[in-house]
């Protein structure tokens, strides 16, 4: 046997040890039929993709329960805990949807107001016709990423202004780090507040979210997860122009499934962020297999896992994006997701709101956006099965 295989023998078996299981409070559903419905579908992952830690977060009716496994570095061996930090990648682009839609119900913005208005050095050209909306949806045709080149907002502003799109906004979805990038810093400055500030001293202690950070504090960071990359490269993300924004929050799993019992109660509490997040699960155009909301993407439920797939595809870009006219309200019978990737971290998410059922991903190695998606949808799916079949009646 090859010594490679031996070591990588021996850190599965090192993984599988290190599982660690914590609930927060009762369930209405057995302790270990949860506990088994998360093994069933995590365990494979480790092992197929040699990933060195885990960390799953599941919610049920509002009980929460944290899944560890695995370690937070392979060179210290140090086990994932539920204090560990991990790269959440795009499923920072949320918070940055739940900003805009705070500040639009906080009268500072219109969603359906030009880009241009709000900066006024774009105004007379493209930015004239792409809406705020079109940035929060990825129909504005901007490209993915901020060119490696650009390191200030002058740069950014420049570059956009000799920018030519592809589509005409709202008519194609493409993903872009700079859309919501935009949207975010658009969102801040109308709140006449800088970015970083309203997301950590605002959103996250408002939510609740007392272990998420854009920049880990130095009592944190020995908490804070090594990435590798699918190479088992050890890796750490490179910060970039709209990084906040886009992809640059560090967070816990018992903070994310937090902001899910938010999301899927959102429409049944008062409060104005709570609000803004109910306002994010407006459906605001068609694409493809999924309805596009602000940021986040949601299918009808109940929905086969090949539909799901289809939205997550790697390939899913530059795809036909009608409006809806009127948008689509927040919906309960729905699965909402949303996926996010540093080069070293992997996080997908989706909830259920009318089955009050979530679950939150998070792994310290990137590894297939795919293979995420059907270990949710298989927890997510026995979960429901085992509520509604708590829930029955015997027939008299």
């Amino acid at each position: 046997m090859h010594r490679k295989t031996i070591n990588r023998i021996k850190l599965l078996s090192l993984t599988a040890c290190f599982v660690t299981y914590h609930s927060y409070a009762a369930s209405n559903i057995d302790k270990a039929s949860v506990q088994n419905i998360v093994d069933a579908a995590i365990q494979p992952l480790l092992q197929k993709n040699a990933i060195p830690g885990m960390a799953i977060a599941v919610t049920v009716d509002g009980k929460n329960y944290i899944y560890n496994y695995g370690v937070a570095s392979k060179e210290t061996r140090q086990k994932i805990t539920d204090e560990t930090l991990f790269e959440v990648g795009s499923f920072s682009k949320t918070f940055a949807a739940t900003i805009a839609s705070y500040a639009e119900i906080d009268g500072k913005l219109s969603l359906s107001d030009s880009a241009s208005k709000y900066l006024p050095s774009l105004r007379g050209g493209n930015f004239d016709a792409i809406s705020l909306l079109n940035f929060g949806t990825h129909t504005s045709s901007l490209p993915l990423f901020v060119p490696d080149s650009i390191e200030n907002t002058d740069q950014l502003l420049d570059y956009l202004k000799k920018w030519q799109p592809s589509h005409a906004a709202g008519t194609y979805r493409n993903y872009s780090n700079i859309g919501i990038g935009m949207l975010g810093m658009i969102a801040a400055k109308s709140m006449n507040e800088s970015y970083d500030d309203v997301l950590e001293k605002k959103l996250f202690p408002e939510l609740g979210m007392t272990h998420s950070y854009l920049n880990v504090p130095a009592d944190q960071t020995n908490n804070y997860a090594q990435g590798y990359t699918k190479k088992d490269e050890p890796v750490r993300l490179n910060v970039g122009m709209l990084a906040s924004e886009a992809y640059g929050v560090k967070s816990t799993a018992a903070d994310l499934i937090r902001f899910i019992d938010v999301n899927i109660n959102a429409g049944k509490q008062g409060g104005k962020w709570q609000r803004a997040v109910a306002a994010t699960h407006i459906g605001y155009f068609n694409s493809g297999a999924m309805t596009q909301d602000l940021m986040w993407e949601q299918y009808p439920y109940p929905v086969e896992l090949k539909r799901v797939l289809a939205g997550n595809a790697a390939t899913y870009t530059d795809a036909v994006a009608t409006k809806l006219n009127p948008s689509l309200q927040p919906q309960a019978d729905v699965l909402i997701n949303k996926t996010g990737s540093t080069n070293g971290f992997a996080t997908y998410a989706a909830f259920v709101p009318a089955k009050k059922i979530g679950v939150v991903i998070l792994a310290n190695k990137n590894y297939a956006i795919d293979e995420r998606v059907t270990a949710a949808y298989q927890i997510l799916t026995q979960l429901d099965d085992r509520t509604a079949s708590k829930s029955k009646s015997p027939a008299k």
